[in-house]
């Protein structure tokens, strides 16, 4: 279809085109996904079987409807499968699903409040291992339904009676199960046409029409009624409120979690709109007090289900809600089928949903990052004592072990030669790094030269103390003692107030201007004593005290705002600048000063590299452009500009291009007059010969300070500089 039939098409058309086209099958895709995980949630979590069907049928029309994401796509969830079935244990299920209501209506409390975000400030190590050990513990409960038995009440109880169960294991209710495994794990090696169908409906597809042809009696569902046979009302608890409100608020707080780190997941699978994480808490609020009101289980957002709806081509919310009204008339008109199937296969599909909580790539992000025992821990205490239990030492663990980074400092010192010594002291150095200290600054011998290098962001009193009477006491002995200070917090501060976290510094602040933030008189003095307090000895190494050997001739303007090694990423040594007022190459030798510098770059000093920069805003430009140059002194020297302003005014190349970009009027000239005095050097009797001789070359740029960006010019316009482009955009 052209561009001007779909115009004349309104937007209401185009919504039924999406609906049509994308949304609608993705939501059958999704459906079919849904169906098999929603029964076998149910079974987990020990609830009646369509729970399981009307948390679905909840979570995607009502999440559908009022969500803040896009595609995600809510229902039951198996990472509450635990919590909910210690739920279900404890208070019985009508209770239970009063929990529900109730957990619901904390999510909208949290979602009205406006806190969804700090619903993800839970450290990423400790989810992944709820995750996992809700994984673990679904996988040790499952894998006895598949034996033929029962799942126990605890994780240790299923693990310590496996071996009994593994006698008396049932033949053909392994056999399914281990064909629905087979198949769930299998899936992703089959042909993409044929992984159009979802690996989990085809596996309970297959072990259902398997148990209708093997011999033996094999368990199945049972679904007493239809969906509307089993709403009902919760019961309101008779006693043990501080119980129900834990389980509430335990039900509420993984429920956000797993939905807002769901939705931040589905964000970055799409270039749709970015999810509303208030208004998504607030819809999952929303369909936990319906589901709970209609005797359904919890509801989160779910990631599988959402991965799915996702690459299945969905583009709105719609798919999500269609696919909870799929699940409802499967749910009315084919009550019958959902009882064929037979709880092994469902077993063998929660057993693989289990297993994939665990991800390898989170036990190997948790040990690159040193995370590793809060992952542990965590998972330990999942499977082992409760979720909430679990997740609580997680947390533990994880503020720890934070503590324990933060507060830390490392303290080393090192005999280097003779009688010098190297003190590194790293981090947050504090009273707890006193100990510390005291061992490392006691190695050092009385009457050496000591050099002090600290890199700490934080300094207390006590610290400072510390190392000041240390230093104190060592140059009493008749050794010396030189701090480098690298950190944010300077040892100045330290008895001039409370210790504050240092303020961390850029390049500009750190390196070229320390003495700005000082509020000294003398900003020269105090900026040589910085310089010799942080990078003197950071700048010592690179300077050879055998002569210069720079790779260019840098002539710049004499703008202050201009750092010539800091624009070109080099250092000490590196450049061998000139500068005058409006970077200017006065011809046949008539500015003695350029001339001398010149010679000497390319005579002595033999550098590869001559460039000419000029820059925005330029002040001699804007003089020369206003024909206010005129007299003695300044104006004598503006003089050597006018054959730039004539070129402007001709329509050099280089003023069109800078006018195509945006550029105003002076700063198109001060680019042409970069690109006018490249041309005046290349024209040098030395510049020609040592072109030819040398293959030396010569470049022009121009720096825009507003964008801190550096262009290329050359005769015919001007360019982005990327790495590795230099010498082929703006060699003359």
């Amino acid at each position: 279809m052209s561009l001007d039939t779909q115009s004349q098409h309104s937007p209401g058309d185009s919504r039924w085109r999406v609906l049509l086209r994308h949304d609608l099958p993705a939501s059958l895709v999704v459906f079919l996904v849904a169906l098999p995980l929603s029964l076998g949630i149910a079974v987990a979590s020990d609830a009646p079987i369509a729970a399981g069907l009307i948390a679905a049928v909840v979570g995607g029309v009502v999440v559908g409807l009022l969500g803040g994401s896009a595609l995600q796509v809510s229902g039951p969830a198996a990472g509450l499968t635990v919590v909910v079935a210690e739920t279900i244990n404890q208070f019985g299920w009508k209770t239970a699903c009063f929990i529900t209501v109730a957990a619901g209506a904390l999510q909208v409390v949290f979602g009205l409040s406006r806190i969804a975000r700090a619903a993800l400030a839970i450290a990423p190590v400790v989810v992944h291992a709820m995750l996992a050990g809700i994984g673990i513990t679904i996988a040790l409960q499952q894998v006895h339904v598949l034996l033929g038995g029962s799942s126990h009440s605890s994780a240790l109880a299923n693990i310590t009676e496996l071996p009994r169960q593994l006698l008396n294991l049932h033949a053909y209710d392994v056999l399914i199960g281990a064909v629905v495994i087979a198949i769930m794990l299998g899936w992703k090696y089959m042909p993409g046409k044929i992984r159009v169908v979802p690996g989990p409906l085809v596996a309970v597809l297959v072990g259902t029409v398997l148990s209708l042809v093997v011999p033996g009696n094999v368990e199945r569902i049972v679904l007493n009624g239809s969906l509307f046979d089993a709403i009902g009302l919760p019961e309101m608890p008779s006693g043990g409120w501080g119980a129900v409100a834990l389980a509430a608020l335990t039900i509420a707080l993984i429920a956000s979690v797993e939905s807002l780190l769901s939705a931040v997941a589905v964000d970055k699978m799409h270039t749709g709109p970015r999810t509303d994480f208030d208004r998504e808490l607030v819809a999952q609020g929303a369909a936990n007090m319906t589901s709970g009101l209609l005797g359904g289980l919890p509801v989160t957002g779910v990631i599988v289900r959402s991965a799915t709806n996702v690459a299945a081509g969905a583009r709105t919310r719609a798919s999500a809600l269609i696919h909870g009204v799929w699940v409802l008339v499967f749910s009315v008109a084919l009550v019958g089928l959902v009882q064929q199937i037979p709880k092994a296969a469902l077993a063998g599909l929660l057993i693989v949903v289990g297993m994939q909580l665990v991800k390898t790539a989170h036990i190997r992000l948790a040990h690159r990052t040193g995370d590793l025992f809060i992952y542990v821990a965590t998972v330990a205490g999942v499977v082992f004592l409760n979720l909430l239990e679990g997740v609580l030492i997680g947390l533990v663990v994880a503020f720890a072990l934070l503590l324990w980074r933060v507060v830390r400092v490392a303290v080393t010192a090192e005999h280097v030669d003779d009688d010098r010594w190297l003190v590194r002291i790293e981090g947050t150095c504090t009273f707890l790094a006193l100990p510390r200290l005291s061992s490392e600054l006691a190695k050092v011998p009385a009457g050496t030269v000591v050099l002090v290098e600290m890199s700490v962001d934080f300094l207390d009193h006590a610290a400072y103390e510390s190392i000041h009477d240390w230093a104190t006491q060592h140059e009493s002995t008749g050794g010396t003692v030189e701090f480098i200070e690298l950190g944010t917090a300077p040892m100045k501060h330290a008895p001039a107030g409370p210790p504050v976290r240092g303020r961390a510094r850029g390049l500009l602040d750190d390196v070229l201007s320390p003495w700005r933030d000082t509020g000294e008189s003398s900003p020269i003095t105090s900026g040589i004593a910085a310089y010799h307090r942080r990078n003197a000895h950071v700048v010592r190494p690179h300077l050879d005290e055998h002569g210069q050997q720079p790779h260019s001739f840098f002539l710049t303007c004499a703008d202050s705002r201009i750092v010539p090694n800091v624009i070109t990423n080099s250092g000490p040594g590196d450049l061998f600048t000139v500068r005058n007022v409006g970077n200017l190459v006065p011809s046949y030798g008539r500015d003695t000063s350029l001339e001398a510098g010149l010679i000497f770059a390319l005579e002595e000093l033999r550098v590869d590299n001559l460039v000419v920069c000029g820059h925005s805003g330029c002040g001699a430009m804007t003089a020369v452009y206003a024909g206010a140059h005129t007299g003695s002194g300044l104006g004598d020297w503006l003089e050597y500009a006018v054959p730039s302003l004539d070129r402007f005014r001709m329509g050099h190349p280089v003023a069109r291009a800078a006018a195509d970009a945006g550029f105003s009027d002076v700063d198109q000239l001060s680019m042409v007059n970069v690109a006018v005095q490249v041309a005046t050097l290349s024209n040098h009797p030395l510049v020609r010969a040592a072109i030819r001789d040398r293959g030396v070359t010569v470049s022009g740029l121009f720096f825009d300070i507003g964008t801190a960006r550096v262009l290329a010019v050359t005769a015919d316009g001007i360019a982005e500089i990327d790495d590795g482009e230099l010498a082929e955009l703006v060699t003359v």
